[in-house]
């Protein structure tokens, strides 16, 4: 792969210095890029704080050992951090868009999602990535000049479009967005800057997109074994983690258990990150890209797994949605989690007037959908454990969620 002069930044990486800058001009730092602060606004945002009191899989009081959204967060940004650095991309970049992919998740992970988007069904619904871009260009509210965060179109474009691009070049839906329409916070900020939802996105959101699968595959493996919800053997049906099982029994055949399933772990991360380094090498070889905008420009992704890590990547999906997102004991729990929501919602739309202040200001002014995704804001702003607090308040029973 060509680099830089002198560097080992890819001519194809994304540059802080050729950034297309921000929506709101702000002068230059004398000792971090435009990435890096992008970064260190993330990392000091309330959103990402909220992050270490909300779920993963397993509700926040289950154990002290599960993944958290901020966790499971920091795992995935050491996981581009490591593949951006290989390829030779933009790591400051990439951590960014790793450290804010998760901050537009509401309390109760996936539950609560479903519950909020139940909610908004007649007023656009809810979808977490929409919610991170509400965040992080409106809602955080840290500076004198300006609400959201003034991040730079890069991450913008990265956060919204990591998993793909939204549109076709003549704007119709695409992919998941094909039937229901790309969520209107994202159209209502693309008119005033254009986040080019029709390209691809750039390599290093790509990357983070990648590294997200990658530690949901290796640690939900690991906090489905710790909460007793399968066996290393049962996994180990898995061909891929049977192989690992295999080569680390021949290795080690006295090792005890808690060490063997780490040692599973770190080598599913090593596999599919040496995999994902090997196969985009032969991609961006084949494009010969010559920019960022050659990457955005091409027909396809070029930060993958081969075929072959694909198909493993796809078992052990498959293994876990029946035996750990879809079990009974962690349904049970999503189910009561979304009846908090649901409840939490109803309320507050029945009396707005509990709202705190800096919520309930102006409401009556508002229209109904204005109102719904007020409400549905400050809902979704909640960690677990304060939803769980705020319930209690307005109603006799509360679920303790284990």
């Amino acid at each position: 792969m060509a680099t830089e002069t002198g560097r080992n930044r890819a001519i194809f990486a994304a540059d802080p210095r050729q950034s297309r800058g921000r929506l709101k001009p702000e002068p230059n730092s004398p000792t971090r890029n435009d990435f890096r602060r992008d970064c260190d606004r993330i990392i000091h945002s309330t959103a990402f704080r909220r992050l270490a009191h909300k779920t993963q899989v397993f509700v926040y009081h289950e154990g002290d050992h599960y993944r958290t959204r901020l966790t499971h967060t920091l795992e995935v940004a050491q996981i581009a951090r490591s593949l951006a650095r290989a390829l030779g991309l933009d790591e400051d970049l990439a951590e960014v868009l790793a450290l804010a992919h998760d901050i537009g998740h509401p309390p109760f992970g996936h539950a609560g999602e479903r519950a909020l988007d139940r909610a908004l069904a007649g007023h656009g619904g809810f979808d977490h990535n929409a919610q991170a871009l509400r965040i992080v260009t409106d809602l955080e509210r840290r500076y004198a000049q300006f609400d959201g965060l003034n991040l730079t179109w890069e991450t913008l474009e990265g956060l919204v479009k990591h998993n793909g691009p939204l549109t076709t070049r003549d704007g119709k839906p695409y992919g998941r967005h094909a039937e229901h329409g790309v969520p209107e916070a994202i159209t209502a900020y693309c008119r005033i800057h254009d986040l080019e939802l029709w390209s691809q996105p750039s390599a290093e959101a790509q990357i983070a997109a990648l590294a997200d699968d990658i530690a949901y595959d290796a640690h939900d493996i690991d906090d489905g074994l710790r909460a007793d919800l399968f066996t290393l053997g049962d996994i180990a049906s898995v061909p891929f983690i049977g192989g690992i099982v295999s080569e680390i029994q021949a290795l080690y055949p006295s090792l005890e258990p808690a060490r063997r399933v780490h040692e599973v772990v770190r080598r599913v991360i090593t596999r599919m990150i040496e995999d994902v380094i090997v196969e985009s090498g032969k991609r961006l070889t084949a494009l010969n890209a010559q920019s960022a905008a050659d990457i955005r420009n091409a027909k396809d992704t070029v930060i993958a797994f081969s075929a072959a890590m694909a198909a493993a990547d796809k078992g052990i999906k498959g293994f876990l949605y029946p035996r750990m997102y879809r079990h009974s004991r962690v349904m049970r729990v999503m189910d009561e989690a979304e009846c908090v929501i649901a409840d939490l919602f109803a309320h507050f739309t029945a009396a707005p007037a509990d709202l705190p202040p800096e919520w309930s200001d102006g409401f009556a002014q508002l229209d109904d959908g204005a109102r719904a995704r007020r409400i549905a804001d400050y809902i979704a702003g909640m960690t677990d454990r304060y939803a769980l607090v705020e319930h209690a308040r307005f109603f006799a029973r509360t679920p303790e969620l284990r």
